[in-house]
């Protein structure tokens, strides 16, 4: 999915709970992105705001932390970091793995007034 809708995505959701807890404007928004998932935290932050333009988000903030995982080859048990989403074993060659951590994109806190 591409980091423009993505951050509309995330727009809409910070908008949706911020007015039912009847704050009047988001000044930070603060989650996570999975390095698995090939996006720039700079490139949403930047959608973020084009898109914030006009609703009570305008001016904030999203701060996304970039988390690393972790993944484990099913045939030798070898445990490391796969490229993206491309689950190669580095030992074996295997492409039989798991992630071992949280993938994608998620929201953990917002601040508002």
């Amino acid at each position: 999915m591409h980091e423009s809708t993505l951050a509309q995505w995330v727009l809409k959701t910070v908008l949706q709970h911020s007015l039912s807890e009847g704050a009047s404007r988001v000044r930070v928004v603060r989650g996570w992105v999975a390095e698995t998932e090939s996006l720039s935290a700079e490139s949403l932050s930047f959608h973020f705001a084009a898109h914030a333009r006009g609703t009570s988000a305008e001016g904030a903030r999203l701060q996304l932390d970039l988390i690393h995982v972790q993944a484990r080859c099913h045939a030798c048990l070898r445990t490391y970091a796969p490229e993206h989403h491309l689950l190669l074993c580095p030992g074996c060659g295997s492409t039989e793995g798991e992630l071992l951590g949280r993938t994608g994109l998620a929201v953990t806190a917002i601040e508002v007034e």
